[in-house]
Parts: structure tokens; C-alpha cells; sequence
């Protein structure tokens, strides 16, 4: 029962988290380059670059290998 856990808390941190974080980066960098707003931009490419090392950052620690 414990491995179903583990399974849907790694789930969480790999598959779903991420490609939110990717997608509201996306739009944060289009109405950032749209509106001219750097805060955005840069906002936007920080929390994209972040989904994209979630994955490698706190799936070690949630299965613990």
C-alpha cells in the first residue's frame, strides 16, 4: 500500500506540476515579448528552466534513491 504513495506522489512531481509550470511560463514570456514587460520575460523563463529541473530536483528525495 505504501508503493501506491510513493507512485502517485512521484506522478504529481513529474508529470503534472511540470508541464503547468512550463505552460504559465510560456504565456509569461509571450505577454512579457508582447507588452515589452522584462519583469515578465524574465519571470516567465525562470519558472519555464524550473519545470523543466523540477523533475530532477525532488524526485531523489520523494523516492528516495
Amino acid at each position: 500500500m505504501a508503493d501506491s504513495t510513493f507512485i502517485a506522489g512521484s506522478l504529481i512531481y513529474s508529470h503534472i506540476i511540470p508541464p503547468l509550470m512550463g505552460f504559465i511560463g510560456i504565456i509569461l514570456i509571450c505577454s512579457g515579448i508582447m507588452d515589452r514587460k522584462t519583469k515578465y520575460t524574465l519571470a516567465g523563463v525562470a519558472l519555464f528552466m524550473l519545470a523543466g529541473l523540477l523533475p530532477f530536483l525532488i524526485l531523489p528525495l520523494v523516492l528516495g534513491t
